[in-house]
């Protein structure tokens, strides 16, 4: 195993972290019309899809101990992938339950 370079590791996650964008500019309120629920809804699916399968390579590149495979950048994306599905799940619990609570509300 090599040593793990922290120096390189804090620059990787600052270059990362300005790579984000803020909260305020990734949550604007859509213009009606623009986008529906449905076409967000899937677009999230698809954005968690892609962390995962871009996660799952990065591992099974830095295991194979390919040249250009970093821990760093092996464990942020997993880390990522992990989040985006947590929250993914959690977006689903919320719709089911309010799907729930408004099958249940009497007419």
């Amino acid at each position: 195993m090599s040593q793990i370079d922290v120096n390189n590791l804090l620059s990787q996650m600052r270059q990362m972290s300005s790579q984000v964008k803020p909260a305020e500019q990734a949550f604007t309120a859509a213009k009606p019309g623009q986008a529906d629920f449905s076409s967000l809804l899937k677009q999230s699916i698809a954005s968690v899809a892609d962390a995962q399968t871009d996660a799952g390579r990065l591992a099974l590149g830095f295991e194979r101990g390919d040249a250009g495979a970093d821990l760093g950048r092996t464990m942020v994306a997993v880390q990522k992938a992990d989040l985006s599905l947590n929250t993914l799940t959690q977006v689903r619990n919320k719709l089911v339950d309010a799907y729930n609570n408004i099958m249940n509300m009497p007419v």
